[in-house]
């Protein structure tokens, strides 16, 4: 098939290379021309998993990308997804790989697309192992079941298995809400609270994730599945996490602005973070993790949010 991947960062570098893997004409749509240029000159991304072979692929600036892919694959931000692809071209599908809420609408991304079918990829799925050709794997979940057993078929492989999950509300919502859990996590770390207290706020999370997704319509299997506890697991555990990393280097006292400027890309659950507090007031469900983060990101001690969640009132599990 041919695939157009937008934006060459961590994971758009990393999923072209799955794709060529898997035998298929890829097109990487770069934010400016001089950054295809330089990874047309050398056939390797100078910024991003400098490395990974990209010299059989494409390369053209965003502004350039065709319009007769089969398969678009947004790997681009979220704050800058809805812009991106409703700007491309054509009318192919598209299969998302980001992983939060649009802070303009609150919304989940995939309502941010019309004209167009579209997918969410998500599960633990490091872009960092991917691209030294480490095994995981992922679920593809979209309300277009045909589009969504293509992707399968068209990504599967011995490195990269895929299943697929009709839930598409649910795993947008874990792929959003595992970010902001994450920080937390990244928070225990940053204080050395130790592996309990980071097992227990890993636990308390994926409860948070579940109650919001039920009051959503979401299926509680999703949540135990590679969108929710698998992906949650490695983005508050892995020493690639940008979240878990940011929420680390805040409570060592960085701003949330400098944390994010010290890891040099986009932390997804800074953004986030009020964006899921502002939709679980909208549902009337409680997340007090995700309101804490939000405390913390506003200007509240850590220490202290930490003491406040502890404190709280004893309740049935």
């Amino acid at each position: 098939m041919r695939f157009l991947v937008v934006g060459a960062g961590s994971w758009g570098t990393a999923f072209t290379r799955v794709l060529l893997d898997r035998g298929h004409d890829v097109v990487l749509a770069c934010r400016s021309r001089a950054q295809a240029e330089a990874i047309a000159q050398t056939g390797w991304n100078p910024h991003y998993l400098q490395g990974v072979d990209l010299s059989s692929a494409e390369l053209v600036a965003l502004d350039d990308a065709p319009g007769d892919a089969e398969v678009v694959v947004a790997a681009v931000p979220s704050h800058a997804f809805a812009e991106v692809v409703g700007a491309l071209p054509g009318v192919a599908p598209v299969l998302n790989l980001a992983k939060g809420l649009d802070p303009a609408t609150g919304e989940r991304l995939s309502t941010r697309v019309s004209g167009r079918p579209v997918a969410v990829l998500s599960g633990p799925n490091m872009a960092e192992e991917i691209a030294e050709g480490l095994p995981t794997a992922a679920v593809v979940a979209s309300e277009d079941a045909a589009f969504a057993g293509e992707l399968q078929h068209e990504l599967n492989s011995s490195l990269f298995r895929v299943y697929v999950n009709p839930d598409l509300v649910g795993v947008e919502l874990c792929g959003a809400a595992k970010n902001v859990i994450a920080l937390a996590a990244g928070g225990v770390d940053g204080l050395k609270l130790g592996d309990n207290a980071k097992a227990s706020l890993i636990a308390r999370g994926l409860a948070e994730m579940a109650r919001l997704g039920e009051a959503a319509g979401a299926r509680a299997e999703t949540f135990s599945g590679l969108a929710g506890i698998g992906d949650l697991i490695v983005t508050c555990c892995s020493r690639y996490g940008r979240n878990r990393h940011a929420g680390e280097l805040i409570a060592q006292g960085l701003t949330p602005e400098r944390a994010a400027a010290e890891i040099g890309q986009t932390v997804e659950g800074l953004t986030t973070a009020p964006s899921l507090r502002d939709l679980s007031h909208r549902l009337g469900v409680e997340l007090p993790i995700t309101e804490g983060v939000c405390a913390v990101l506003s200007g509240q001690s850590i220490t202290e949010l930490a003491a406040g969640l502890m404190g709280r009132e004893p309740t049935e599990e």
